[in-house]
């Protein structure tokens, strides 16, 4: 709970100076143009694995991350790494997940963990299915272990996918069925890496109905993703 406690007195993480230079060049990183197009740009496609689904008291345990670079997934652009948990997760948790206590004892500490993790990403645009817990699990440790209030560009496919296919938004709803819907496999579901993969197989299954739309660009799928949230909040 010292996190918690930490954010209620608004005490700064104690950084060493690299960890604070690494997080300074970081910060000084230039946005990329979210007009640019699809097949000249770099996505990073995330997903986290946590000790639970509670958003404001659960831990990141995992990050699993890979880069559509060009319009091509880039499996040598790929990132993963377990934070070190000083208190395992519980063992109905493990089983979903797959990362045991060892594991977890023995992961990254999470400051350099994190560190590692914006070093990867650079200023690229993040994509991700459900964007809500990815981003607030990642947020949260930002703060309580870096200090950053980490505000990135991300866009959501769980929108993305119904504004491009409206007429199947009613049954297809979670990652699961988009990934039935276009065949795409998993290799280790709930595995946060094998999930971004999932994940970017879907952006690139979703490609071709955005240029006739006109937003084959990050800013086309956030526009899209928006629209959706209205007519979704509109019903």
């Amino acid at each position: 709970m010292s996190w918690l406690l930490d954010r209620l007195v608004g005490r700064k993480p104690d950084l060493t100076p690299p960890q604070m230079q690494r997080l300074a060049t970081w910060q000084a990183l230039p946005p990329p143009r979210q007009d640019a197009p699809f097949n000249e740009s770099r996505y990073v496609v995330v997903d986290v694995e946590s000790s639970g689904l509670n958003i404001s008291r659960d831990r990141l345990i995992a990050i699993g991350a890979v880069a559509v670079a060009n319009g091509r997934i880039r499996l040598d652009d790929s990132f993963e790494i377990v934070l070190q948990q000083a208190q395992v997760s519980e063992k109905d948790n493990i089983l979903i997940h797959g990362i045991g206590g060892t594991a977890q004892r023995e992961g990254m500490a999470a400051a350099d963990a994190l560190l590692a993790f914006l070093e990867y990403l650079g200023k690229d645009p993040l994509i991700a299915f459900h964007v809500a817990f990815d981003e607030s699990m990642i947020g949260r440790a930002m703060r309580t272990f870096l200090g950053l209030d980490f505000r990135h560009a991300w866009a959501d496919l769980a929108y993305v996918a119904p504004a491009l296919y409206p007429q199947l938004a009613r049954r297809y709803r979670t990652l699961d069925d988009w990934m039935g819907r276009f065949g795409i496999s998993n290799y280790a579901r709930h595995n946060a890496l094998a999930d971004a993969l999932s994940t970017a197989e879907l952006l690139l299954a979703l490609r071709p109905g955005l240029a006739p739309r006109g937003m084959a660009s990050f800013g086309g799928l956030k526009r899209l993703e928006q629209e959706h949230r209205r007519q979704t909040l509109s019903v």
